[in-house]
């Protein structure tokens, strides 16, 4: 966010995402789970611009969130092995004051270079993979576990920033 503006607050929803089921597609889904994190903090929020934002790492359809032990982040990071998956994040954005709301999601195509059992447990062992999507993190350790990328980078860190901006811009708000 600091690159787009100065002027911003992180606030954690309360949104449970487990309250919603993926049925099979996938943008729908990172979306609804972004639109029900910022219409949580909306609420508190009555006169600021509110951003909610997903992102889940997807293989063959299957949907990795954040790993729930060492032994999933492990499972994971040999499923993405040497294989290309894909990074969706969904943004809904809410300007409270005027009641204009957009959303949209990003897609962005990793390609993984082929991970021994060392390169997996050493990178489990850093703790890294437990708080990130398809339990690994671009802009950390796991970085050098991408061959490729095809889309955007800031996608698969969790805030396609460029999409962000663009859609604030077509909200008519200047930050």
């Amino acid at each position: 966010m600091s690159r787009i503006t100065s002027e911003f607050q992180v606030v954690v929803s309360n949104f449970d995402e487990d309250t919603v089921a993926f049925s099979g597609d996938v943008e729908k889904y990172v979306m609804e789970i972004a639109k029900g994190k910022a219409l949580d903090v909306a609420k508190q929020y009555k006169e600021d611009i509110v951003i909610g934002c997903d992102t889940v790492v997807v293989y063959e359809n299957k949907v990795l969130g954040k790993p729930k032990d060492k032994i999933e982040a492990y499972d994971m990071l040999k499923m993405l092995s040497d294989r290309t998956h894909f990074v969706y994040s969904g943004l809904f954005i809410i300007d409270t004051k005027r009641n204009i709301i957009r959303n949209n999601f990003e897609k962005t195509e990793v390609f993984f270079s082929k991970l021994t059992e060392k390169d997996i447990t050493r990178y489990i062992d850093t703790g890294e993979p437990m708080d990130k999507a398809g339990a690994y993190g671009i802009q950390g350790k796991g970085g050098i576990f991408v061959k490729k990328i095809n889309g955007c980078f800031y996608n698969v860190m969790g805030l396609p920033i460029n999409k962000l901006n663009s859609m604030i811009r077509e909200m008519g708000v200047n930050l």
